[in-house]
């Protein structure tokens, strides 16, 4: 049985979460459903596309995606289901697709239509959890729709370059859980500019000199622990996913607020790094 995920914006105090796992399993009793997120900023695709690019590559090659953010068909927003890099979407034409696998097209994408299909005001439940149920038994996506080649897309938040190379200019492009920022500068594209050279992250009045690892790179064992940086302290880190990531070490959003709070930033704000 393949493996069915959940990543949607309807949160954990409502119960729709839990009656798509509901509808699945009265389909599929042997499922197996894994959440990626509930808590996707409301209709927030960027943000989406971001979890999802640095989630589905984790799961075996046939999983099915499901995709409840910004789900109502409209004209312009198409219930779709596509099978790119071994793994199939099911979600709403909202620019999702090209934001999660921009480096690769699609091996097949079907406009999903149901025969007597009446979707209601909960489409996630009403098309997309039938659509990842027929594929999870084994069904083809030609069963459910026709072939469909106008996928949207949506521009990146790309970091851009000034002056010559001396200068990158980043947007926040994420804030977890623990109040870390996340830009949309990748290693590779920084490693590529730096050349050697020393440099100065800014955001807003902070700065920063130095990219670390791992969090706790932040530690010098070699001071005595009252002269060490440590819980509390803003750091830069190349994250899991590779992007330069502003994080306080042990951050406690209750007590004294994570990153994001304490430097005053929030989704798309500038980031810039500067090349000494």
């Amino acid at each position: 049985m393949a493996i069915i995920t959940l990543t949607t914006d309807f949160g954990l105090k409502d119960h729709f979460s839990g009656i798509l796992k509901g509808a699945i399993y009265k389909e599929l009793p042997d499922a197996i459903i894994v959440d990626i997120s509930h808590q996707i900023s409301p209709f927030n695709i960027q943000e989406c596309a971001y979890i999802l690019a640095n989630s589905y590559r984790n799961f075996p090659e046939g999983s099915i995606h499901i995709v409840g953010v910004d789900a109502e068909p409209t004209q312009e927003n198409q219930h779709i289901a596509v099978l790119v890099d071994g793994h199939y979407f099911v979600t709403a034409n909202t620019g999702v697709i090209g934001l999660i696998t921009s480096e690769m097209r699609p091996e097949k994408a079907v406009e999903i239509q149901l025969p007597n299909l009446t979707s209601g005001p909960f489409p996630t439940l009403d098309v997309l959890v039938q659509v990842a149920c027929h594929i999870a038994r084994g069904g083809t996506l030609e069963v459910v729709g026709k072939p469909f080649g106008q996928l949207k897309e949506l521009r990146d938040f790309s970091p851009r370059t000034s002056e010559d190379g001396k200068k990158i200019m980043g947007s926040v492009i994420y804030i977890d859980n623990y109040g870390n920022v996340v830009t949309n500068i990748h290693k590779k594209f920084f490693l590529g500019y730096k050349k050697g050279r020393d440099f100065e992250i800014q955001a807003r009045t902070t700065k920063l000199k130095d990219i670390h690892d791992n969090y706790s790179d932040i530690i010098n064992f070699n001071l005595d622990k009252n002269r060490r940086k440590g819980a509390g302290d803003l750091l830069a880190i190349f994250n899991s996913a590779g992007y330069i990531e502003l994080a306080i070490y042990k951050s406690n959003l209750s007590t004294v607020g994570g990153a994001s709070t304490l430097l005053g930033l929030d989704y798309r704000d500038t980031i810039t790094i500067n090349f000494l």
